[in-house]
């Protein structure tokens, strides 16, 4: 797996993905945390606007009662009256007062089993004390866990048992008048709601650190009392102006603080969620999600490292085909299992390449190889250029001297024609290839005098065209080897040639005898043959691979039926390929 990393750019670039696949990694994993944490947080927040609701709905149950109470005072005579003579000094002095002001026709009510039954039961064990009081002093009922009265009487009003604090719990005070007697009032009622009992009910919502504070600074904290810091903690939550919010204590120790501040009484509830906490709580899920993202990291790590192991592969491959080309090595390599992708293309081109050139080597060795054959066969039966010429000009001169024209005409073109032929360049226009058909084209009209006729049409853009010499003598001499007719009396031999928007025609017609479909068929099979020892058209297949060798695959040559009668014979360049051909010596 590992071995992709021996490779410059693939170690550099398998570094890179690490790099950025940690980041993506670690960032999203961060992000995903703290969405979670924001989440409980919230979740938090929520339970803590929950248990202040339950509170401030129990203050309201308590004040209902309380009221109800009042209502039930002040409807009930004997139990005002009660209430009246509860304001005594002492107790024997309420009890005398309460003797004294009973009838014996209706029943003895009392004020503190009253309150017991109505309030401390009622208000389930809330409302643990009830004091009366007048402009000096105060008389108390308390009740213990149990539901059992104590009774004080004659507390100054400025007493510590008075006194007004949320730890001991939260105070209603109403009047005790009597319209019939006093309007303004004879006394107060307090109404003591215990702090316990009240917050008692919110311990089990998830809240984390909770207190009560209130507008002095005193604070009631529900469950065990927390160390100092966190006492200032609290305070300082409770001093900002808003709902909720995040406390630093420390580059990482952050605590989530929510506050409500109460409608009823002069109090915040405060609750306050240390970040360290929220971890240790939900360890389990952020364990959870750290696996998940170490897990998707080092799936995409080995993806990426399967990919560009693969690619390595056929990087070395290419390497490995491009040294077997410069040592000349063209034995097929062994089948490779190519992907799909810009590597696995290369790699594939580049064997079709060196399967190609192979193919393409020894072509064109065994072409050199012919090429040298006909050379020396063509030294080998090559006479004396000067004494042929010397002969054929006595035979001319004879000619002349017998006063036969037409014959000293003929030797004269074969001599021109000879020469030409004979001339070193091998690289000639169309226009001098041209020159040379005309020649050998005169001689065979000067033989089949009346019997035979040519004709020559050629735009001039083909004229300086570069090609291989004599190739077109060829093409001719087939014509009057397989399809002139001997006791025809118009025999007619065509060459146009013409121009078209991307490449350049020569046509080769003539009204010979034609050829047959099979035949046809045979001969448009061996232009485009490797093997043309039984060829029967040495002639075509020599003139095609001539011009496939000078032009390459933009040059072709097809051969069909001419519409009147005969053969045609078509031969299309392009220009591209014409526009390539670079030569210095063209005669």
């Amino acid at each position: 797996m590992g071995s992709f990393l021996k490779i410059k750019i693939y170690r550099h670039k398998f570094i890179a993905y690490v790099v950025f696949v940690v980041a993506i990694g670690v960032a999203l994993g961060t992000l995903t945390c703290a969405m979670l944490i924001n989440q409980w947080v919230g979740d938090a927040r929520f339970q803590a606007a929950s248990a202040f609701t339950r509170i401030e709905n129990e203050l309201q149950y308590d004040a209902d009662r309380i009221e109800a109470y009042m209502q039930r005072i002040y409807a009930t005579p004997g139990l005002m009256e009660d209430a009246r003579s509860f304001l005594s000094k002492t107790a024997e002095e309420y009890l005398t007062r309460r003797l004294h002001n009973s009838h014996f026709s209706l029943p003895l009510v009392s004020f503190p089993e009253d309150v017991k039954t109505y309030l401390y039961s009622w208000a389930q064990g809330e409302i643990t004390q009830i004091s009366v009081h007048n402009g000096e002093y105060g008389n108390v009922i308390r009740f213990n866990d149990n539901g059992s009265p104590s009774f004080v009487f004659g507390l100054p009003n400025t007493d510590e048992t008075f006194r007004d604090t949320i730890t001991e719990g939260f105070v209603y005070r109403k009047k005790l008048s009597d319209p019939a007697l006093r309007p303004q009032g004879f006394g107060e009622m307090r109404f003591l709601i215990g702090s316990e009992q009240i917050f008692k009910s919110v311990q089990n919502f998830r809240i984390g650190h909770a207190a009560a504070i209130s507008n002095t600074g005193e604070i009631y904290f529900l469950g065990n009392t927390p160390e100092r810091d966190q006492v200032e903690l609290f305070r300082t939550a409770a001093g900002h102006g808003r709902s909720h919010g995040m406390i630093s204590s420390g580059l990482a120790s952050y605590t989530f603080y929510v506050s409500f501040p109460s409608t009823k009484h002069h109090f915040k509830f405060v609750t306050v969620t240390d970040l360290s906490m929220l971890i240790r709580q939900h360890a389990g899920t952020l364990v959870t999600v750290f696996l998940i993202m170490l897990g998707a990291m080092i799936s995409v790590l080995m993806l990426i490292a399967y990919n560009m192991r693969d690619d390595a592969l056929f990087l070395r491959r290419i390497i490995q085909s491009i040294g077997r080309v410069k040592q000349a090595n063209f034995t097929p390599n062994r089948h490779a299992r190519y992907r799909k992708n810009e590597y696995g293309m290369i790699a594939r081109e580049l064997d079709d390449m060196i399967q190609q050139l192979d193919k393409h080597i020894r072509n064109e060795y065994l072409f050199k190889i012919k090429q040298q054959e006909t050379e020396m066969k063509a030294l080998q039966n090559q006479i004396n250029p000067h004494f042929l010429y010397n002969t054929l000009e006595v035979i001319r001169s004879t000619a002349l001297v017998n006063q036969d024209p037409d014959t000293a005409d003929a030797i004269a073109t074969l001599g021109a024609l000879y020469r030409d032929i004979v001339k070193k360049e091998n690289i000639i226009t169309l226009g001098s290839e041209l020159d040379l058909l005309k020649k050998y084209l005169e001689i065979m009209e000067f033989k089949h005098s009346g019997r035979f006729y040519y004709q020559i049409d050629v735009e001039p853009a083909l004229l300086m065209i570069p090609t291989v010499k004599f190739w077109m003598q060829p093409l001719a001499e087939n014509f009057f080897i397989h399809g002139f007719k001997t006791a025809h009396e118009f025999n007619l031999y065509v060459v146009n040639g013409y121009e078209t928007e991307d490449r350049f025609v020569l046509e080769f017609l003539d009204n010979g005898h034609g050829i047959a479909e099979e035949r046809l068929t045979a001969v448009r099979s061996t232009l485009t043959s490797d093997d043309d020892t039984s060829s029967n058209s040495i002639g075509l297949r020599n003139v095609y691979t001539r011009l496939h060798f000078f032009y390459g695959n933009d040059c072709s040559i097809d051969i069909a039926h001419n519409e009147q009668a005969g053969v045609k014979i078509s031969v299309h360049l392009s220009k591209e390929v014409i526009e390539l051909v670079q030569i210095d010596d063209c005669g």
